[in-house]
């Protein structure tokens, strides 16, 4: 089983079935703060949903021949957050994360820790060549994370996400694997 310690209170972990109320019940306690930035929150409505998504991290783990697409983040022993490749291409090597932390989690560099773990074992383990993160123009604090990590600013894709009622650009920022860690 997949578990990533990043130091002694974050760790990155694969989502199993028992983590479904937990991390329901996380969703909906962040659901008006996850949902400026997220258009999938309103579709998770019962704790069925939530375990929906659970069994399809188990199922991205063969896709990825043996690899987490998705893990929880783990903070001093809480269900605080997740995050994943939304997009493997193993014929080209590169990945697309993504990622959403819970609203009390928030400041205490939870998400940083876990995305630079994430990206390393994506680089170092899985043998990616290219990684990208995706994030929503005025969403600053998800636009923080690559910026702090040294992705390079790429670009944007102009009304790449619905969110309710109006279309949000993407930031696309990009990260090489002989340029990570130099």
């Amino acid at each position: 089983m997949f578990q990533l310690y990043i130091d002694k209170d974050v760790s990155l972990r694969i989502f199993i079935d028992k983590d479904a109320e937990e991390f329901y019940q996380l969703t909906m306690d962040s659901k008006n703060y996850l949902r400026e930035w997220l258009g999938w929150v309103d579709f998770t409505q019962k704790v069925e949903d939530t375990a929906a998504f659970i069994a399809g991290t188990h199922k991205g783990v063969a896709e990825t021949g043996g690899h987490p697409k998705s893990a929880a983040i783990i903070y001093r022993g809480a269900i605080a957050g997740t995050i994943g490749f939304n997009e493997i291409n193993k014929s080209h090597k590169f990945g697309i994360v993504g990622y959403w932390l819970g609203e009390g989690f928030q400041g205490k560099g939870i998400m940083t820790k876990a995305c630079r773990a994430f990206v390393d074992y994506g680089f170092q383990t899985m043998g990616l060549n290219r990684i990208e993160i995706r994030a929503a123009e005025g969403n600053m604090k998800s636009r923080a994370i690559p910026e702090r990590l040294g992705f390079t600013e790429e670009g944007k894709i102009r009304q790449a996400e619905w969110l309710y009622d109006h279309y949000v650009d993407h930031i696309v920022y990009g990260m090489l694997s002989d340029e990570w860690n130099k």
